[in-house]
């Protein structure tokens, strides 16, 4: 093989390792060799001699019983210089939408079944809404979490939805939310009003950054002056999202 045609095959293998990966951070529970070899599309036995190199690096792990592979401490460690350097990029845009305001402006991370806050620039009301940074909040009834379900994949959203139904032993209607993600992807932005704490409503929309992983700005606001004030709101998180888009796509 010339020089040329080892560099497309060392292409093609990182090709490969990344989608992967990709399929692994989409399910959070581990995969079997031959449950990925589907998914990705490849032999299985080109699949077990990648994982070999990850699990060398410790970009994957493989259960106790060796029955399923996850993503490994390695990604844990590379995502989390990522996830702080976003919350650097994205400080300033939400100390100006808060700004903007007077209201709380929130971001937070898709991590597992859940959205995980990273940063806060809280209002200027006396009545205003705080959450602590590390706090996890459910994906079914905040607006950051609709809104991060709204750019995944239907049959993922689903299955994500659906699981954090029945950890809360909820009777949902598929349908119909599908019906309200679509309504997100649509207008770009999710409304949660008194959904997951009574008197707090919020608007919020999602973006991807270069990496592929899904935030989410939220702007959540009392009740008493949600509907006073969620026009303004719309306006600025739209402007502010747009920009964001566009500054951590490259």
């Amino acid at each position: 093989m010339n020089g040329q045609g080892t560099a497309r095959s060392g292409i093609q293998v990182i090709a490969r390792a990344a989608a992967i990966l990709r399929v692994l951070r989409d399910d959070t529970d581990g995969l079997s060799l031959g449950q990925i070899a589907e998914r990705v599309e490849l032999p299985r036995s080109t699949v077990q001699r990648i994982v070999g190199a990850l699990q060398a690096e410790r970009l994957v792990i493989a259960s106790s019983s060796g029955g399923s592979i996850r993503l490994g401490p390695e990604i844990t460690a590379l995502s989390e210089a990522t996830r702080y350097n976003v919350v650097e990029e994205c400080r300033l845009h939400l100390s100006e939408l808060s700004r903007l305001l007077g209201e709380t402006a929130d971001l937070s991370v898709l991590r597992g079944a859940a959205m995980i806050f990273l940063d806060q620039v809280p209002g200027m009301h006396r009545l205003r809404t705080i959450s602590s940074v590390g706090d996890a909040f459910p994906l079914t009834t905040t607006a950051n979490g609709r809104s991060a379900l709204s750019l995944l994949p239907e049959d993922l959203a689903r299955q994500m939805v659906e699981d954090e139904w029945q950890r809360w032993h909820h009777t949902g209607d598929w349908p119909a939310f599908a019906a309200l993600l679509a309504e997100v992807r649509e207008t770009g932005l999710a409304c949660d009003s008194d959904e997951h704490t009574e008197g707090i409503s919020a608007l919020g929309g999602a973006l991807r950054d270069r990496h592929g992983e899904i935030y989410a700005i939220s702007v959540p606001v009392p009740t008493q002056r949600f509907v006073q004030i969620r026009p303004q709101v719309e306006v600025a998180l739209r402007d502010m999202l747009a920009t964001l888009r566009v500054q951590l796509a490259h």
